[in-house]
């Protein structure tokens, strides 16, 4: 059954209306053309407006949905080949984040990315995309690995945080992010970060820098989720709505403030109603900015990331 959230009922009640008189056509024989050709007008004027005015709580629904592409998802649709890699040569495999050499458009690269699980069994074997430490050091040691061949390194960035058990912090949850911010700032090869769902604090950060960095259009990115903040803030979940308002979360958001370097464009409907489209999008995005990356000496490279995360967030007066 197909998940539709409560902004999207008048959507749904349209494509009803327009089965309906489908099945009233067929079955007697009458010209409905005209009645149908009105419906399908009202539906698309419906989704334009529904979708092109999203309040911040919408997206993060969107973003959540459960049909959503997810990491291997888009690696299936974008690469000619991947070899998974395993393990950070410490404590164990952590399946939350999943990373290996690929193909795409002939050229390789390490690819690194949260994996949430699409079913109940899935997700508990993939911890709901929420890493431990092991998680953040395997990443790095991938990261590492690409520079030592000179390649390219692309992350997709779609977590709830990362795991915020006693054990993750007892194995140093907090040092392990950390270092990959300050590895992946001086990382001498092009690295682009996309968030295709949610980025989430530390656990988004901790793969999200980058010399690119952009959003798919129905994401959110943020230090913390609505139902966090509306719980610290309010004491209760009451208020996320509010909460994602004020956040300034989205990806419009995000970009008019200079925290990304753009947004890609979804289907009409969000990424889960054309995967193979948004896909594309994403593999031309990537080869367009690695022909330009590619190019700049590993010191230039260095340099510009450092200073471009540098001015985020300084206020000249």
């Amino acid at each position: 059954m197909d998940t539709t959230f409560d902004f999207e009922k008048p959507i749904a009640d349209l494509q009803m209306q327009v089965e309906k008189v489908h099945q009233v056509a067929e079955k007697t024989k009458v010209d409905m053309s005209a009645t149908l050709a009105e419906l399908q007008d009202k539906l698309e004027k419906t989704k334009h407006q529904i979708y092109g005015n999203m309040t911040g709580w919408q997206e993060v629904q969107m973003s959540r949905h459960p049909d959503r592409p997810q990491t291997l998802d888009y690696i299936g649709l974008i690469c000619e080949e991947f070899i998974e890699l395993h393990g950070d040569r410490n404590v164990r495999d952590d399946k939350a984040i999943i990373g290996g050499f690929a193909t795409i458009g002939g050229q390789s690269m390490m690819i690194i990315g949260h994996q949430k699980g699409k079913n109940t069994k899935e997700r508990q074997f993939r911890n709901f995309g929420m890493a431990n430490p092991e998680g953040y050091r395997k990443a790095l040691r991938l990261m590492k690995l690409a520079e030592k061949f000179n390649k390219p390194i692309v992350t997709l960035i779609d977590t709830m945080g990362a795991y915020p058990g006693i054990e993750a912090e007892e194995r140093g949850q907090g040092e392990a992010i950390a270092r990959n911010l300050m590895e992946m700032s001086v990382l001498k090869v092009p690295v682009i970060c996309i968030i295709i769902g949610e980025g989430a604090s530390g656990g988004a950060l901790g793969i999200g820098i980058g010399d690119k960095v952009y959003m798919l259009e129905h994401t959110w990115y943020s230090v913390i989720s609505p139902e966090s903040c509306s719980s610290i803030l309010w004491r209760s979940w009451d208020y996320k709505e509010k909460a994602a308002e004020v956040l300034k979360l989205t990806s419009a958001d995000m970009l008019k403030n200079g925290l990304i370097d753009g947004v890609i464009p979804e289907p009409l409907g969000g990424a889960h109603h054309n995967p193979k489209e948004i896909a594309e999008s994403i593999k031309q995005q990537l080869l367009t900015d690695l022909n330009v990356l590619q190019k700049k000496p590993a010191n230039q490279l260095v340099i510009e990331r450092i200073d471009k995360f540098s001015k985020m967030g300084v206020v000249v007066e």
